[in-house]
C-alpha cells in the first residue's frame, strides 16, 4: 500500500502537466495545448483522417484555421525536419486542390510558416472556402506541384465531413477570433535552416 501511495505521489506532477486529450466532434478532432513557459494556449482543429499518411516525412492533414477572422480549410504538414525536403519544396511550387461536394475546385497556394507547410485559400477565395466548408458533406483533396507524389491523373483523397458546424463553434469558444494558431518557434524557421544547410555545402 505504501508503495502504491508513493507511486501515485510521483505521478501527480506528470498528471498535472499532461495536456488534455483531443476532443472528438463528428469527423473532426480538436486538440488544445498550453505552453508552460508562456501560459499561452493554442488549438488545432484537424480532420480525423489523413490526406496523406506520415511515412518518411510529415503527413498531410486537413485543418481549419482562423485567417483574417474567417475559419477556412487549410492543408498542413506540421513540424517539418530537414528530412522532409519534398514537403519544403512544395512550399515553393505546390498547391492544394480542394473541391467541396460538387462545387468548383479551388486552389490553395502553399508556403512555409515556421517549420510547417501550410496551404491556405487566397484572400479572394476565403469567404467562399469558409461557406462551402460549413455546408459540405465531403471534400476531395489533391496536392499539385514539385514535391508532391501526384499528377493530374492521380485520384484525390476523399474525406467525409460530419459535425463541422459544432466543431467550428467549439473552436471559436476555445480559441476566440484573432487568437493565433500554434506559432512558429523562434529560430526554427525551416526556410532559414535549409539556407544554412545549403551554405554549409557550398
Amino acid at each position: 500500500m505504501k508503495l502504491a501511495t508513493a507511486l501515485c505521489l510521483l505521478l501527480l506532477p506528470l498528471a498535472a502537466s499532461a495536456q488534455p486529450a483531443p476532443e472528438e466532434i463528428g469527423s473532426w478532432r480538436l486538440a488544445c495545448a498550453t505552453d508552460r513557459m508562456t501560459d499561452r494556449s493554442a488549438c488545432i482543429l484537424r480532420h480525423r483522417d489523413w490526406v496523406e499518411r506520415p511515412s518518411v516525412g510529415a503527413g498531410l492533414a486537413l485543418e481549419v484555421q482562423d485567417r483574417a477572422g474567417k475559419l477556412v480549410p487549410v492543408v498542413t504538414a506540421r513540424d517539418l525536419s530537414l528530412d522532409s525536403a519534398s514537403r519544403a519544396l512544395m512550399a515553393v511550387t505546390g498547391t492544394a486542390q480542394l473541391r467541396f461536394d460538387r462545387n468548383a475546385m479551388m486552389e490553395l497556394p502553399c508556403s512555409l510558416e515556421g517549420r510547417s507547410l501550410v496551404c491556405a485559400p487566397r484572400s479572394a477565395d476565403a469567404a467562399r472556402a469558409a461557406t462551402e466548408l460549413l455546408a459540405a458533406e465531403r471534400v476531395l483533396v489533391r496536392m499539385a506541384g514539385l514535391g508532391s507524389n501526384t499528377n493530374a491523373a492521380t485520384e484525390p483523397t476523399e474525406l467525409r465531413l460530419a459535425g463541422t458546424t459544432p466543431a467550428l463553434e467549439r473552436l471559436r469558444r476555445t480559441q476566440p477570433p484573432g487568437a493565433p494558431t500554434p506559432p512558429a518557434e523562434p529560430g526554427l524557421d525551416l526556410r532559414e535552416l535549409l539556407g544554412r544547410a545549403q551554405r554549409l555545402l557550398q
